[in-house]
């Protein structure tokens, strides 16, 4: 059996919601509950509200859904980088 096709969507954080889920606003203006992908955990990416995301649905529960990318926003402040020693 294959994997289910999903549904690639972009978005803006709207709330930064408890146990690393988010309130996101599409573009369509449907708002849906999402987590960040093991990805973005693995490398420590940081989602905060207003960040622009791309995001993955399942086409049976449109009620929630799966960060997959932050896009940057050119401009906005950048953390410097890490000092390695």
């Amino acid at each position: 059996m294959a994997k289910e096709e999903l549904i690639e969507m972009n978005g803006v954080v709207d709330e930064v919601l408890p146990d690393s889920r988010f309130r996101v606003t599409l573009e369509n203006g449907h708002q849906l509950v999402a987590y960040s992908s093991g990805r973005m955990k693995k490398n420590h990416i940081r989602i905060l509200a207003g960040d622009k995301v791309s995001l993955e649905m399942s086409p049976y529960d449109l009620s929630k859904g799966r960060i997959t990318f932050r896009h940057i926003e050119r401009g906005a402040y950048q953390a410097p980088p890490r000092k390695t020693h």
